[in-house]
């Protein structure tokens, strides 16, 4: 696949991950896909009429509803593509996310369509005729929906798609409802029994329930969510390799969709270094994220105090209390402010969205707790920080 998309969407040299590229592998999909649909719908539509099938015939407006997303897709390849603007400084990719949640409304219109056309056969039963010409017509939609799925999970997985991942999803459910419709065809055939409504139902709740599961995997790119595991592993280890960086925290990632994502998070730092020193280390740890994962990089500089005996003793107490409150806590950004009457510790608290105790209880909570084992003289002064 790799080397029909070069040929066909590729200038000799450039590569298929190039947004000019990619949006020309995108529209070859999509033109390969309406062709597809538009062949499959007149095939099935004028062999429902045929044999006079709720079944076949609604599979073949299933297949006009995916040519139609396939439109859908060839135009989000194009606006996707576009660079960024003063209006959307972050370009415009993100239209992939909105176009597959579009695609996952439209395949559930087609189930929701297809299961009123099955009732009401059910209701109202209609002989259905048999012919072997119908029987083959399915067997060739099947082959050609296999084909499509395996095309467009394959593209989508080089150029990193959701719409053509979405209408990979697609094309396979297509084929296993085209796959319940030849074989209620072919159970009319050799065995008498006429479930061509009941297959239909069967059909269209298949294809609501696909739609419906594309349309909660697409939210969360809609909606926002936590980085991957891995690209955090990844970030840290890359900060890891300079000595300069104490620790990092309330790191964020945001997708402007594919190929456009950008991250931020707070770097601590040995506050005695010279503050040039620390900024130049900082400009080399972003450049340096950028240039090995393609991810734009913001870093916070938080200086810290490293290497005080009583600094390191008093975190090292506000740490094992924090445990105590509950074990998923962790401690950043810790400094203190030491008087002659009382003692102000200033941290910020790590705490997972999963801890159920609300931001003000927590903060109570420790509060009481440090004044309790550090003595009334010492003050928690803290922020929480949900990740």
């Amino acid at each position: 696949m790799e080397k029909i998309l070069q040929f066909f969407c590729a200038k000799k040299g450039q590569s298929l991950a190039a947004t000019e590229v990619r949006s020309k592998c995108g529209a070859f999909s999509s033109i390969v896909g309406i062709l597809a649909n538009v062949f499959l719908f007149a095939v099935k539509y004028l062999s429902g009429m045929l044999i006079g099938s709720i079944a076949v015939s609604a599979d073949a407006f299933n297949n006009l509803s995916d040519a139609a997303s396939s439109v859908i897709s060839l135009v989000t390849f194009r606006i996707a593509s576009k660079p960024a603007d003063r209006e959307h400084p972050f370009g415009h990719a993100r239209m992939e996310y909105v176009s597959s949640m579009i695609v996952s409304f439209l395949i559930i219109l087609v189930g929701y369509e297809l299961a009123k056309g099955s009732i009401q056969k059910i209701v109202t039963p209609q002989q259905t005729a048999f012919n072997p010409w119908v029987a083959v017509a399915l067997g060739l939609a099947i082959v050609v929906k296999v084909f499509l799925y395996l095309m467009n999970r394959r593209i989508g997985k080089i150029i990193d798609s959701e719409v053509l991942r979405a209408t990979a999803m697609d094309s396979i459910s297509d084929a296993v409802a085209t796959s319940a419709v030849l074989v209620s065809s072919l159970l009319l055939r050799f065995m008498g029994w006429d479930i061509d409504a009941y297959m239909g139902l069967l059909v269209a709740l298949f294809i609501m329930f696909t739609g419906g599961k594309l349309l909660w995997e697409n939210k969360n790119m809609i909606l926002g969510e936590a980085p991957s595991k891995e690209t955090v592993e990844k970030i840290k280890a890359i900060i890891g390799r300079f000595p300069e960086a104490v620790g990092i925290h309330d790191l964020t990632l945001h997708s402007y969709g594919p190929g456009k994502m950008m991250v931020s998070f707070h770097a601590e730092v040995d506050g005695r270094e010279d503050i040039f020193k620390s900024h130049d280390a900082i400009d080399n740890m972003e450049r340096t994220v950028k240039e090995e994962l393609g991810i734009d990089c913001i870093i916070h500089m938080d200086p810290i105090v490293v290497g005080d005996e009583t600094v390191d003793r008093l975190r090292g107490q506000v740490e094992q209390i924090a445990k105590t409150i509950d074990s998923r806590i962790h401690i950043h950004d810790f400094r203190c402010v030491i008087g002659d009457t009382h003692t102000n510790l200033i941290f910020d608290m790590e705490v997972p969205f999963e801890v159920e105790m609300d931001n003000k209880t927590l903060m109570l909570a420790m509060s009481e707790a440090v004044q309790k084992e550090m003595g009334r003289h010492c003050f928690a002064v803290t922020t929480v920080d949900r990740c």
